[in-house]
C-alpha cells in the first residue's frame, strides 16, 4: 500500500529569510525560487524553514532560478548549510545541473532550516553589541541610521588620544555575507581576553574602530547585495547620500572626524574557495610604502594560519585603474593608508577543507582573532 506523505510547510517570514515556494505538490521534491533584493535584481541568498518532515525520508528542494542568480558560476562545488536547531549548521548534499540547485536531505527531525551560509541574526547582533560594551571594554562612539532607521553602531576600543594609530574594521556591507559579522564576533571575543599580552601591546598603541554590521536593512530582509534602497554599499564610496546610502555617508563622516591609519573591509566571496585579501594597487596614490605594508600583512597572516593564503584571489588592478567607488580603494586613497578587503568563502577553504561544516561562523571567528595578531605585528609601521 503506498505511503502518503504529509504536506510540508515552507516559510521565510523571519529575520534574513528568503524563499518563494512555487510547487509543493510533491512533498519529496519541492520547487522553490530565491527572491531578488528590494529595488534590485541581485539575488543568491536563501534562508528558509521546512516543517512537517518525516524522519528517515529523503527530501529534495530545487531552487529553480539558480542559473539566473548574480553569481551563477558559484554554484559549482557549493553545498548548502542546514540546521535542526538554528544553531548547529552542517553542509548537505547539493547539486547544480546548470539550471537549478538541488538540495537533498535525509531528515532526522520534523523541521529543518536551510541557508546559503550560517545566518547571523539581528537578535545576535544586539547581543554582540551588548557583549562589546559590557565585557570587551568598548564604547559606543556614534550611532548612524540605515535607510529604514536601524542602528549602525560604531564601537571604539581605546581613548582616541593624539598619536595613537586608528584601525578601522567594518563588516557586512553586502548583507548576504553573514560570515563577516561572525568575524566581528570573533574579534570582540578576543577583546574580552584578560591575559593576552599581544593584544595589550596592540591596544597600547592603537584604537580600534569597529562596525559589526554596515547593512542591517539588507541583512534583515534576506538580501544578497544591496541595502533597502537597492544600493550596493561597496559601490557608493564616491557618491554616498543620505537618501540612498546613509550607511556609507555615516562611516565617511566618522572617518573624517577621527582619521584612519589601517582599514579592513570584511566580506565573503561566492566563487573562490579560499580566504584572501584585495589591496589598492590600482589606486592613483599607490606607493611602494603601501605595497610593502600589504605584503607584510599578508605574509604574517599566511604564516599564522592555514586559513589564509596569497595564491588565489582577484585579478590585480593595473596602475591607475582601480574602481574608486569601492571602500577599500576610496579609503586607502583618501587617507594614504594600508587598506584591504578581506574575503572569506561561502564554500570552504580548499587548503584545509572541513567536510561537515565547510567554511563556517566558527572559522570566521577564529580568523578574526588571527587577523588581530597581524594588526598587532604591523601597527608600528603604519605611519
Amino acid at each position: 500500500m503506498p505511503v502518503v506523505l504529509p504536506s510540508l510547510k515552507i516559510s521565510s517570514d523571519f529575520d534574513s529569510g528568503n524563499i518563494q515556494a512555487l510547487d509543493a505538490s510533491n512533498p519529496r521534491h519541492l520547487l522553490l525560487a530565491m527572491e531578488p533584493d528590494t529595488r534590485s535584481q541581485h539575488f543568491q541568498w536563501f534562508h528558509f524553514k521546512v516543517e512537517g518532515l518525516r524522519p528517515g525520508e529523503t527530501y529534495t528542494f530545487e531552487l529553480s532560478n539558480a542559473s539566473q542568480s548574480s553569481y551563477n558560476k558559484a554554484w559549482t562545488g557549493y553545498r548548502a548549510v542546514a540546521s535542526y536547531d538554528h544553531q548547529d549548521w552542517f553542509r548537505v548534499d547539493t547539486r547544480f545541473d546548470g539550471e537549478s540547485l538541488h538540495i537533498s536531505l535525509v531528515a532526522e527531525q520534523a523541521q529543518v532550516w536551510f541557508a546559503y551560509f550560517e545566518p547571523y541574526s539581528r537578535e545576535r547582533h544586539d547581543w554582540l553589541i551588548e557583549q562589546a560594551l559590557t565585557r570587551a571594554g568598548t564604547e559606543l562612539l556614534a550611532v548612524g541610521k540605515s535607510a529604514e532607521g536601524r542602528d549602525i553602531q560604531l564601537l571604539r576600543k581605546g581613548n582616541g588620544a593624539e598619536g595613537r594609530r586608528k584601525v578601522w574594521i567594518i563588516a557586512q556591507q553586502h548583507p548576504g555575507e553573514h560570515m563577516a559579522e561572525w568575524f566581528m564576533e570573533g574579534l570582540i571575543e578576543r577583546l574580552q581576553e584578560q591575559d593576552d599580552a599581544e593584544l595589550r601591546e596592540l591596544l597600547a598603541r592603537a584604537d580600534l574602530y569597529l562596525i559589526p554590521n554596515m547593512n542591517p536593512d539588507g541583512a534583515f530582509h534576506g538580501h544578497l547585495r544591496t541595502n533597502a534602497m537597492g544600493q550596493d554599499l561597496n559601490r557608493a564610496w564616491q557618491n554616498a547620500s543620505q537618501e540612498i546610502s546613509p550607511e556609507v555617508l555615516f562611516v565617511q563622516q566618522q572617518m573624517a572626524k577621527h582619521g584612519v591609519d589601517l582599514f579592513l573591509d570584511i566580506h565573503g566571496d561566492e566563487e573562490i574557495p579560499y580566504v584572501f585579501t584585495a589591496g589598492c594597487e590600482g589606486n592613483p596614490g599607490y606607493t611602494p610604502r603601501i605595497a610593502q605594508l600589504e605584503s607584510h600583512f599578508r605574509s604574517h597572516l599566511s604564516a599564522l594560519t592555514v586559513d589564509f593564503q596569497t595564491t588565489h584571489g582577484y585579478t590585480r588592478d593595473l596602475p591607475g585603474q582601480a574602481n574608486m567607488t569601492l571602500a577599500c580603494n576610496s579609503v586607502g586613497q583618501h587617507f594614504d593608508c594600508l587598506s584591504l578587503t578581506l574575503e572569506m568563502p561561502f564554500k570552504d577553504n580548499d587548503d584545509a577543507p572541513n567536510p561537515r561544516t565547510g567554511w563556517s561562523g566558527q572559522r570566521s571567528k577564529q580568523l578574526a582573532k588571527d587577523v588581530l595578531s597581524s594588526v598587532a605585528d604591523i601597527v608600528d609601521q603604519l605611519r
